[in-house]
């Protein structure tokens, strides 16, 4: 059975890890728009690099080729794909480090 003290000293330890995320919050307060402008531009741009790229290889491997297949086509979808799954490993990383930070408090 709990005593008086032990549920003093829960009631203090919860208002100190209050009091730490209040202080916490407010001190990354405007870095969490930065962060997502950030993010933003990360992702995009680890989706439109791939998408690029393929597009411009397929289009070299087109006029070299003469082939029947669109390579230009082709090699879009496949740096579409690439560029997406990029962006899946981004944002889950970066969502499992705000994770970690929030356990830790």
């Amino acid at each position: 059975m709990a005593g008086p003290e032990d549920e003093h000293d829960e009631f203090s330890r919860r208002i100190g890890a209050k009091q730490t995320r209040k202080v916490r919050a407010r001190e990354e307060k405007d870095k969490h728009v930065w962060f997502g402008l950030g993010m933003m531009g990360t992702v995009g741009w680890s989706v439109a690099v791939p998408t690029v790229l393929g597009a411009l290889l397929g289009r070299w491997l087109d006029a070299k080729l003469n082939d029947t297949a669109s390579w230009t086509l082709t090699l879009l979808l496949i740096g579409i794909a690439v560029g997406c799954l990029n962006a899946y490993y981004w944002v889950r990383r970066e969502g499992q480090q705000i994770g970690r930070r929030k356990d830790g408090e």
